[in-house]
């Protein structure tokens, strides 16, 4: 640990989440990280996860070098593919097996790749939908089972801006709308048991070097969504973090089955999607109809 301290300044005052205990997964990279490292610095223990175990490792390493001395902050790396339920299993009871409880459940991990719908193949939907939408589901069932029926707890869900439809994304934009829905469902069906469940929208346009190197992306590309966003500018990692970090603390204490869109404006605004000039779609013209009939000589009732 070091003195210097993590290169963080958050809303929130220190120590607000001293002696909580948080899984994030995909905490290693991207807003996951920028998550992870916030509430480091708000005093929380952090399990990050993630399916590779050599970046989450890496990341964690460079976290906990930078806690200072007198923080009661940790940060645990464990590899965990949260399509596969015994890993989801393996995953909540190391944390609870090691910190001796579970107060925060983070569902950051996820992944998908752009593609025209009628391109996918059922693998790679599938693929798409088993992590976005059935890791997660796994993820809020073992928060569930394993701790937060009998004391309680937060969960927050990352999903996407998919509210106008997602065209060239369609696996994760169905996943996500979904997401969304289950988190509806859990936060009426879990509210007895003193469990909170929230969703955060990410815009499309939030930058992070991770998420610029999973599209094979320059900056310059996402600074083409500008023009559609009313903030006018690219939104940051730490934007979505303060977000769920409010949805975990006792100033959201009563909300719940809610989604906060981080997106600067751009779901209320433009489509970047262009869709080209064409004719394939005629009107229902009753008259016009009525003219075929009598030119085919089967006129009916025009009532």
């Amino acid at each position: 640990m070091a003195a210097g301290g993590l290169r963080v300044r958050s809303a929130f005052r220190k120590g607000l989440f001293t002696d909580k205990v948080a899984i994030v997964t995909g905490g290693g990279t991207g807003i996951g990280k920028a998550i992870a490292q916030e509430l480091l610095y708000l005093g929380c223990k952090v399990v990050i996860a993630s399916r590779s175990e050599e970046k989450v490792r890496t990341a964690a390493a460079e976290m906990s070098s930078l806690i200072p001395t007198d923080s009661p902050a940790q940060v645990k790396a464990l590899q965990c593919n949260i399509r596969k339920e015994e890993d989801v299993k393996n995953l909540f009871s190391k944390t609870i097996g090691e910190f001796g409880k579970l107060d925060f459940l983070v569902n950051n991990a996820g992944g998908q790749f752009p593609s025209p719908a009628a391109q996918i193949s059922l693998k790679g939907w599938n693929a798409v939908v088993d992590t976005n939408l059935n890791g997660t589901f796994l993820c809020c069932r073992e928060a569930y089972h394993s701790w937060m029926a009998e004391n309680g707890g937060v969960i927050v869900n990352i999903i996407a801006d998919m509210w106008k439809g997602f065209p060239m994304m369609s696996h994760t934009g169905a996943a996500r709308a979904a997401v969304d829905n289950l988190t509806k469902s859990l936060a009426l069906e879990w509210a007895a048991n003193g469990i909170r469940i929230n969703s955060v929208a990410p815009g499309s346009s939030i930058y992070s070097d991770t998420a610029a190197r999973n599209y094979s992306a320059t900056e310059n590309v996402f600074l083409r969504e500008v023009p559609n966003i009313p903030a006018k500018r690219l939104g940051k990692p730490e934007e979505v973090s303060t977000a769920v970090c409010f949805l975990l603390s006792p100033s959201s204490a009563f909300i719940t089955g809610e989604t906060v869109k981080v997106d600067g404006g751009q779901s209320l605004y433009r489509n970047q999607f262009e869709i080209p000039d064409h004719n394939k779609q005629p009107a229902y013209d009753w008259e016009k109809l009525i003219e075929e009939e009598e030119n085919d000589g089967n006129p009916k009732s025009k009532l």
